[in-house]
């Protein structure tokens, strides 16, 4: 009876929700890996190896786009179908799909799984996840589905494309954008379509909506013509994204305006909207218009910030989210005006927001920081291109100088930890590591040290 307490007691350490999502996030990118390790996933004889089906599989789950091989031509339709798949697990959330199945099967769900899928979706009720799982797949599948029938419509009518060709073109670069999945068919990514803005602008939109996050997506959908009803969460997010977005492409059109490698060889029309792509990409979209490792090294930069910060919370995009980069900004302008509480519209921000936006800020600074420093020494590349890529990695986006495919072999591993990582993030990990919570039951003395 002691021994059977024991393992109970050792089992339920494990059913923390946080733990479920990062260990199911595992058990498919394990599943994704042993599908692409088959002789059907490429086309020749052989296999794939099993970094390459590792990295892939990875890539996909955590909706990163991140290639060590050439999507189009490495794999096979069977290999393109279960990246496909694996990127349309990854955006819907492994808790939302599951809790999905257990509303067919069963009709009600228990305490354990509504837990579990609201850390997937980021609902603030236990009572919500129903609804908002329904709303999700529908409003995921949709979303999808009117982007694949306007590629799939550009494809036949400009480019000749013949009509199963071009559906399925369409379908897989629509799951690729919403989810913000990143892998496209071609070597060059969009490059061939700068100048066409009925490609380009689709899947910017797609990627713009599925980084925003499903909760705000739904409030934008019940109150958009009332900005003053908003949520919290919902103010941050759109403010952040329009200033990123717009900012972005101001500050990445003018650097490269001139430049004949990217922007300088368009029209100026499309230089704008090459600009526009530029800018909305690194929220974790990983398509590129322009060759990115031509770009110039103010544009890496600025780059390199856009994918640190990535998209919204609760969205299909990753990075440290502009939610966690909005609470610090109100908090140091709380700090500036001397204010104790950070007000945000009609809301006070909880006492404890501020501690987790740090928190995941700076475990995500180190871990950015450590990985390129072992990355340099793993290779001979520069530091602009070596941080780039690890910022690429770590904020899902998928976007690359062209470094992730001559990378050894530990190399590709070192991408692949900061992948499922920054999908997971860094709180949820370490939350799912930790056995049990800690209560502190006294109070020590107050003292203020000397800051700055």
């Amino acid at each position: 009876m002691r021994g059977l307490t024991r393992r109970r007691g050792l089992l339920d350490r494990f059913t923390h929700p946080a733990q479920v999502v990062v260990t199911g996030f595992g058990l498919t990118v394990l599943t994704g890996m042993f599908l692409l390790s088959l002789p059907a996933a490429t086309p020749g004889p052989g296999r794939a190896t099993s970094v390459d089906a590792l990295f892939t599989a990875t890539s996909a789950v955590c909706l990163t786009g991140l290639a060590s091989v050439d999507t189009g031509t490495h794999w096979s339709l069977f290999g393109q179908l279960v990246i496909m798949a694996l990127v349309q697990v990854g955006g819907l959330g492994l808790m939302t799909i599951a809790t999905l199945f257990a509303l067919l099967l069963s009709g009600r769900l228990g305490l354990r799984a509504r837990l579990a899928a609201q850390v997937e979706t980021k609902t603030l009720a236990t009572t919500d996840v129903r609804r908002v799982v329904r709303n999700v797949v529908i409003f995921s599948l949709v979303s999808e589905a009117l982007l694949a029938a306007v590629l799939t419509g550009r494809f036949v009518l400009a480019y000749g494309e013949g009509p199963l060709r071009a559906l399925y073109l369409g379908v897989f670069h629509s799951v690729m954008a919403f989810n913000n999945g990143g892998m496209a068919l071609w070597p060059d990514s969009l490059m061939r379509f700068a100048t066409d803005a009925w490609i380009c602008l689709p899947i910017s939109v797609a990627v713009i909506v599925g980084g925003l996050g499903f909760p705000v997506v739904f409030e934008l959908a019940r109150s958009w013509r009332r900005p003053r009803t908003w949520s919290v969460l919902t103010r941050i997010t759109v403010t952040m994204t329009a200033v990123l977005v717009g900012g972005g492409t101001a500050v990445l059109t003018a650097t490269e305006w001139t430049n004949p490698l990217t922007l300088g060889g368009l029209p100026e029309p499309a230089r704008w909207l090459a600009g526009f792509v530029a800018a909305v990409m690194p929220r974790s979209g990983g398509f590129n218009s322009v060759d990115t490792a031509a770009m110039n090294p103010d544009s890496l930069l600025v780059t390199d910030i856009l994918m640190f910060i990535g998209a919204g919370s609760a969205g299909t995009g990753g990075g440290v989210k502009v939610t966690t980069i909005g609470v610090l900004v109100f908090l140091v302008w709380a700090e500036m005006r001397g204010e104790t509480h950070i007000n945000i519209g009609n809301r006070r921000l909880a006492d404890g927001t501020p501690r987790q936006a740090m928190a995941v800020v700076m475990l995500s600074g180190m871990m950015v920081a450590f990985s390129t420093v072992v990355l340099l020494a793993l290779t001979p590349h520069t530091l602009d291109r070596v941080l780039f890529e690890v910022l690429s990695a770590f904020g899902t986006v998928g976007l690359s100088t062209g470094l992730t495919a001559e990378l050894p072999p530990a190399g590709h591993v070192l991408l692949v930890v900061l992948m499922f990582v920054g999908r997971t993030g860094p709180l949820t990990l370490a939350t799912a590591l930790a056995l049990r919570e800690r209560t502190r039951r006294y109070t020590l003395p107050e003292e203020r040290p000397i800051v700055g």
